[in-house]
């Protein structure tokens, strides 16, 4: 691992004193590539020895959400578990009090939320010190998690990536390009010893785009910012703090803004809910059936419940924002709404 760790600052410190220019956007293209394959063997190791990704961390996922709960040491996170949910997380005003992952589990408009109160990570996790491998480990925490393959509030490049056996690079670009041109492209991908794909640019894209194209295996997920202890600051720096986009200021302790915190995680999760009405009675309002927003159709919503229930489908009526009509008769392929109203009629 020493190793690694030498290279990786050596190519840190190589890219610190290059000037990012026209001249130079190839070099450094070749540079992040580098850094970007030893950063993954650092945080995937090979062998069978201890102390392996995740060990001890790994905690069954139940409910409609998962929430991760990432931050230093000692800022608020076992508190915020313990008043949100009931479930004790050891407190204390000194570093790495939480040593192992403490799940706890909310009711919020229907859905069942599970929350994670995970250890607090250390600056430098991302290269291998302290327990940043098992871990995950305003700036740091970004450098940390980018480190490891995880993309905040952003959406995956547009790029279309396609290998192939023979041809060499063949690149198109929709869109005037800053920074990529045929030959960093060439370069990137030759340190990953691809020298055959077809590769088209659909936005003005970066090295760093590119790269997480190639590696495939970045995590694009969405992230609120919650600021703790808002008693100890004054007015006038909340209102500073309330400007910060994708953030949340809170109290932990004396439960302050808990209401803000919760309807932002809500608006975040992007989960919709569908009530049930078994023929011939009222709906069921109480416990909705709760999907990803990715993931909403009539076939998803079946799948849901059972997945022999798509087996015996033959049609549903659907009330709501999603149907023009009330009921409306619709098939599997249907798109469903939050709040929408939902029978199947069986074959």
């Amino acid at each position: 691992m020493s190793g690694t760790l030498a290279k990786i600052a050596e190519i840190e410190a190589e890219m610190a004193r290059t000037q990012k220019n026209k001249a130079t956007a190839h070099h450094l293209g070749l540079l992040k590539a580098r850094l970007a394959k030893l950063r993954r063997e650092l945080i995937t190791p090979k062998g069978g020895g201890g102390g392996g990704p995740g060990e001890g961390f790994y905690v069954a996922k139940t409910g409609d959400a998962r929430i991760g709960f990432v931050g230093f040491p000692s800022v608020g996170k076992s508190t915020l578990l313990s008043n949100l949910s009931g479930v004790y997380s050891e407190v204390a005003a000194y570093e790495f009090t939480t040593l192992t992952t403490v799940p706890g589990v909310i009711r919020y408009k229907g859905a069942k939320i599970q929350l994670l109160d995970l250890p607090g990570i250390i600056e430098g996790a991302k290269d291998g010190k302290g327990r940043g491998r098992q871990v995950i480990a305003v700036k740091i925490i970004e450098n940390e998690l980018e480190g490891f393959g995880i993309r905040l509030n952003s959406k995956p490049p547009n790029i279309g990536f396609k290998k192939k056996d023979k041809g060499g690079i063949n690149l198109t670009a929709t869109c005037p390009q800053s920074e990529l041109d045929a030959e960093t492209v060439k370069s990137i991908l030759a340190e990953y010893k691809i020298h055959n794909a077809d590769v088209t640019l659909r936005s003005d894209a970066t090295a760093d785009d590119l790269i997480d194209v190639v590696e495939g295996n970045r995590v694009y997920i969405p992230c609120i910012y919650v600021l703790n202890k808002i008693d100890q600051i004054s007015i006038e720096e909340l209102d500073i703090i309330y400007k910060v986009p994708h953030c949340v200021p809170i109290s932990a302790h004396h439960r302050w803004n808990f209401d803000d915190l919760l309807e932002k995680i809500w608006d975040y999760l992007k989960l919709v809910r569908i009530y049930t009405k078994p023929k011939g009675q009222l709906p069921d309002y109480t416990s909705p059936v709760v999907l990803p927003y990715s993931r909403t159709t009539v076939e998803d919503f079946c799948m849901k419940i059972h997945k022999n229930l798509i087996k015996e489908f033959k049609y549903a009526l659907v009330w709501g924002l999603s149907v023009k009509h009330n009921p409306q008769k619709v098939g599997k392929d249907h798109t469903l709404e939050d709040e929408d109203v939902i029978q199947i009629v069986k074959k």
